[in-house]
């Protein structure tokens, strides 16, 4: 996936969740932030970030924080970046697929991929990871119920005889072995090992990524 215009900037504050304060060129900017996540570690002040642009007349903001510098490592975070990235990259991951669809509802779910294969259905729940510690992701970085969710209804997928999937966008690189997140959301990552126990694939893959792109590359070991 690819931004259209990007510009760099240095990190200020983050008043609340949607919106943060930016230095692009001297200039304090109020812009969006794409990410409702805490990311405390990522924002700090003084750090280096990257801003897509936006032309949209009726926008009361006209940047969006979409990347940050965290030492060595470039992390786009997008929240949308992951399920873009993810649908771009299913033809290579899944060349024999004979239809491949967004935003899918089963059952009481709504899943983030479904795939048509030769031998059957595939049900993919996208998730990406912001939170690295050492080289090692984490997720989530907060609480999340509808996470819990997804991954209930995923094990009703391979219960009922489908295949199901959740993929761990990694929005970066340099990093070697990702995990559930114990101490932020103990339920979620016990129910990510019940899944994992009762047929769902737990796959986590990273990306390459630049101040305006981010492409899924290889994948990474998941310790559960």
């Amino acid at each position: 996936m690819k931004y259209a215009r990007v510009v760099e900037g240095r990190f200020i504050s983050r008043p609340n969740r949607f919106i943060a304060h930016v230095e692009i060129d001297g200039v304090d900017t109020v812009c969006h932030v794409k990410n409702t996540g805490r990311c405390k570690e990522l924002l700090i002040p003084g750090a280096k970030v990257y801003l897509a642009v936006s032309d949209h007349p009726n926008r009361k903001t006209k940047h969006d924080l979409i990347a940050v510098e965290k030492g060595d490592i470039l992390i786009n975070m997008d929240s949308q970046a992951p399920n873009e990235a993810a649908f771009e990259a299913m033809t290579r991951l899944f060349p024999h697929a004979l239809s491949i669809k967004r935003e899918y509802t089963y059952g009481d779910s709504r899943f983030d991929l479904h795939l048509e294969l030769p031998d059957g259905e595939v049900f993919i729940e996208v998730k990406g990871v912001t939170l690295e510690r050492e080289g090692h992701l984490y997720f989530p970085d907060a609480p999340t119920q509808r996470g819990a969710k997804h991954l209930r209804g995923l094990i009703r997928c391979v219960e009922e005889g489908h295949r199901a999937m959740v993929l761990f966008v990694a929005q970066m690189k340099g990093v070697y072995a990702f995990s559930p997140n114990d101490a932020t959301d103990p339920v979620f990552a016990d129910t990510l090992r019940m899944a994992a126990r009762n047929g769902v694939e737990v796959r986590c893959m990273d990306c390459i990524v630049q101040p305006d792109s981010m492409v899924i590359d290889g994948d990474v070991p998941v310790e559960l």
